[in-house]
């Protein structure tokens, strides 16, 4: 099974990578087309400035890539908020795969940090905890399977087709997140 975990110089790629490794999985970390297109699981993970994340993206021509690519694809935190409509955080525009926008937490102490429990209908994410770095979050939308809350209740996991996006990062949620990384990779 071949594995790309996108580089785009805005990705915690390292931290993914490991946690890849320790479920006794190899990953290629590339920005080159073709490695990205040719993989049967695509990790977009993202930390930093949107701003700066959009523009590296268009400089190694992935924008429109991620958004046509037919296999599983994985967004983490700042790949999961690329993956909205827009966001706030510098006004990007994103990729438009999940119809929700991107807000700043207000009236909040930002970053978010820690621990955090979701909620969801479904059995495989409710109740349990992730680890939460962030100050933005994604709206509740059609496409929300799980949610928490710090202040205001925002999307934690969004699901549409073949894309999947955690705005937490499981390479750091212990064996819930380890879980959840194994069930995407062996995902028919």
């Amino acid at each position: 099974m071949k594995i790309v975990v996108i580089d785009y110089g805005s990705g915690n790629v390292q931290s993914v990578q490991f946690s890849l490794q320790r479920l006794g999985y190899n990953a290629l970390i590339s920005s080159d087309q073709n490695e990205i297109q040719s993989a049967d699981r695509v990790i977009f993970p993202g930390v930093g400035h949107a701003h700066t994340a959009i523009n590296n993206l268009k400089k190694n021509n992935l924008v429109e890539l991620i958004k046509q690519l037919n296999q599983p694809v994985l967004g983490i935190c700042l790949g999961m908020q690329l993956m909205c409509n827009q966001t706030e955080e510098g006004n990007v525009k994103g990729l438009g795969i999940f119809d929700t926008c991107v807000k700043k937490f207000q009236d909040l102490k930002v970053p978010q940090i820690g621990w955090n429990r979701l909620s969801s209908s479904s059995a495989k994410y409710h109740n349990n905890y992730v680890y939460m770095i962030h100050s933005y979050y994604a709206e509740i939308c059609e496409q929300t399977k799980a949610s928490c809350t710090y202040g205001i209740n925002y999307s934690a996991v969004l699901q549409k087709n073949n894309f999947t996006a955690f705005q937490f990062h499981p390479e750091k949620s212990s064996q819930f997140g380890a879980k959840l990384i194994n069930e995407f990779i062996i995902q028919k």
